[in-house]
């Protein structure tokens, strides 16, 4: 996936979330939108993982298509 796919994808997904998260202070949320919730903070890690993944591969001159997604319960475990 190349970068600007990338990014756009992120704007996607923040987009979604910002809705969810709107609804949680009035209605509140369903088990599922909660659990959609949750899915959409993990995609949303992985997203930014793979583009810094990209980033610093193209600034050591390795290619950055050789950049993957990693599983979510690694991308979660990462220290901010």
């Amino acid at each position: 996936m190349a970068e600007n796919e990338i990014l756009s994808r992120i704007d996607e997904l923040i987009a979604e979330e910002r809705e969810l998260r709107s609804r949680v202070t009035g209605t509140g949320l369903s088990a599922e939108e909660q659990g959609r919730l949750g899915l959409l903070e993990q995609r949303l890690d992985q997203c930014w993982d793979l583009l810094r993944q990209r980033r610093a591969r193209t600034e050591f001159a390795a290619d950055p298509d050789g950049a993957q997604v990693r599983p979510a319960g690694q991308v979660e475990s990462y220290r901010q």
